[in-house]
């Protein structure tokens, strides 16, 4: 039976595991923290939730099980331009969708809505444009004029994305570019185009901090940008309203303790409106105290420490970028929904991976994850063949040496 599930499985064991201890964290800590909101939006069915969390995760071990077994690591490599044009074809509908439709109650343009199917383009150009960045850089490793010459195409096109997903959505404008960024280090990009690029993203950020105020509220979420950040270092001036979501996560910290209450029983969620999602991090402490979030720290550096494993024994650049690259996106992101979730950083909106409640960016990081596996899965593939064509000609014991 252990041989059967080792041929579908296929690719790092322990990453494996890491996805299912984060799958059931994901289903006890939605359950629970879902309470309020089902009761108000699912008559009370505080189930319905935990089903659908149970149907998105089994999707997404569908979708890594086709990437393992069916789909070849080189297809990424060739079909990275049409991503990548796929991507900046779905963020200027979503802007266009959303000017033309927009409502009330819809404050952005991060979803696209095509009928049949509602998704957040910037989850799509996460991986699109990591995959188009390792496919550049992979070809670009011979000569210092050829790493110039990618540096600023791949500067290029992730400026174009993240400046449509800037217009929506900052923080995940952000955090995309600079895990580019931090990509084109490891490839090798020299150093002072990383810190070229650093001091003007500082600049940048400066000046539109300083210039919110004199933009439209047309403009972007540069207003809540600013928000946050002063909120941040100077307090919430809503706090002496009424509590807000960042007090009710530290609340949630604080009450968790060492140990925690329990599973189930975080009273912290009732009041919450991103208990499942921007602030599940916070939930999971209370319930599981100080020693269990610690836990679900440590999946997270497991899986940067399996990734940087997988990329060094890639026998080519292209797959090694590429995990590289997914590695440290879904890392920088768990990281800082936690430290959103503890008050260590400024509100993002940033969901936990594969913990928080499902949709698009559920699927899109299980196909993140299909991606990085089936590396490891070629990974042990070549070192098998490689073993099979080494024969050592070991001399008769009859004949002379």
């Amino acid at each position: 039976m252990a041989v059967k599930l080792a041929k579908i499985f296929k690719g790092d064991r322990t990453l494996w595991v890491v996805l299912i201890f984060l799958s059931l964290v994901s289903l006890v800590i939605v359950y629970s923290a879902t309470g309020k909101l089902a009761y108000r939006e699912a008559d009370g069915n505080t189930g319905y939730y935990l089903m659908k969390q149970i149907i998105f995760i089994l999707i997404g071990f569908g979708i890594m099980l086709f990437q393992v077994n069916i789909m070849p690591v080189v297809v990424y490599f060739k079909i990275s331009p049409v991503l990548i044009g796929i991507t900046i074809l779905a963020l200027v509908l979503a802007i266009i969708q959303f000017k033309l439709t927009g409502n009330a109650d819809q404050e952005t343009s991060r979803s696209l809505d095509i009928g049949f199917l509602s998704f957040q383009p910037s989850e799509l150009a996460k991986i699109a444009l990591i995959i188009f960045a390792s496919r550049i850089l992979s070809k670009s490793q011979k000569t210092d004029e050829e790493l110039k010459k990618a540096f600023w195409l791949v500067t290029g096109v992730a400026g174009v994305v993240c400046f449509f997903i800037f217009m929506s959505n900052i923080s995940t404008a952000a955090l995309i570019f600079l895990s580019i960024m931090v990509l084109m280090l490891i490839a090798r990009v020299p150093f002072k185009f990383f810190a070229l690029l650093s001091g003007v993203g500082i600049i940048m950020g400066l000046l539109l901090f300083f210039t919110a105020d004199l933009m439209p509220a047309s403009f972007g979420r540069v207003h809540t940008f600013k928000e946050r950040i002063v909120d941040f270092t100077k307090g919430d001036a809503n706090a002496l309203i009424g509590t807000t979501q960042a007090d009710y996560a530290k609340l949630a910290v604080f009450e968790g303790g060492m140990f925690g209450k329990g599973p189930g029983n975080s009273e912290v969620s009732n009041y919450m409106e991103a208990g499942y999602n921007d602030f599940i991090y916070a939930i999971f402490i209370e319930e599981y105290g100080f020693v269990g979030g610690l836990f679900l720290a440590m999946l997270y550096l497991i899986l940067l420490f399996r990734g940087v494993i997988i990329v060094r024994r890639c026998d080519r650049t292209f797959p090694a970028f590429m995990v590289a690259g997914l590695v440290v996106l879904m890392v920088f992101q768990a990281f800082i929904n936690m430290a959103v979730s503890v008050g260590a950083a400024p509100v993002t909106g940033q969901p936990l991976p594969w913990v928080s409640m499902g949709g698009s960016s559920m699927l899109f990081t299980a196909a993140s994850f299909g991606i990085i596996l089936s590396v490891s899965s070629n990974n042990q593939k070549n070192k098998a063949a490689t073993e099979q064509l080494v024969v050592v000609d070991v001399p008769n014991e009859d004949q002379p040496l």
